[in-house]
């Protein structure tokens, strides 16, 4: 997806505007959650997250959503990554 369609989706889902995220390479997040939702566009390198024991990988251009409290892991790829994200409580 390009960002200027996903500005648009996150706009007609009530989400407000995204602010933009970087992880280091490899880096690694045990699980955890956030007190709100998120929906991220991957825009450099990937991510991979564990949720209910399924892991996914989102590279550029994927989008990646995430329920409010939704416990999850976070794997970044060797680039680490960089997304928007936007969060809604």
């Amino acid at each position: 997806m390009k960002k200027d369609e996903f500005l648009q989706t996150l706009k007609a889902a009530g989400y407000p505007e995204p602010v933009e995220v970087s992880q280091v390479p490899d880096g690694h997040i045990g699980d955890h959650q956030h007190p709100f939702a998120v929906k991220a566009l991957v825009v450099e390198g990937s991510i991979e997250l564990l949720i209910d024991g399924t892991a996914k990988q989102y590279e550029v251009g994927d989008v990646f959503q995430l329920g409010y409290e939704q416990v999850h892991t976070e794997t970044y790829g060797p680039k680490g990554v960089r997304y928007l994200a936007s969060r809604k409580s």
